[in-house]
């Protein structure tokens, strides 16, 4: 079952995919590196705001 990139929009396979994170004991899993770390420099952001398309 594929997951939405909280960052990016993209839609992500968390079997496939290396890049994740827990926030607030949720798992997050990323298209990228620099999706990932743009979300744990401000999480709260894009819990709140959506994605905001391809960085």
């Amino acid at each position: 079952m594929s997951q939405t990139d909280p960052v990016c929009g993209m839609k992500v396979d968390p079997g496939k995919t290396q890049y994740k994170t827990v926030y607030k004991g949720k798992i997050y899993y990323f298209c990228s590196s620099k999706c990932k770390k743009r979300f744990e420099e401000n999480p709260e952001y894009y819990l709140e705001h959506g994605p905001v398309g391809m960085v």
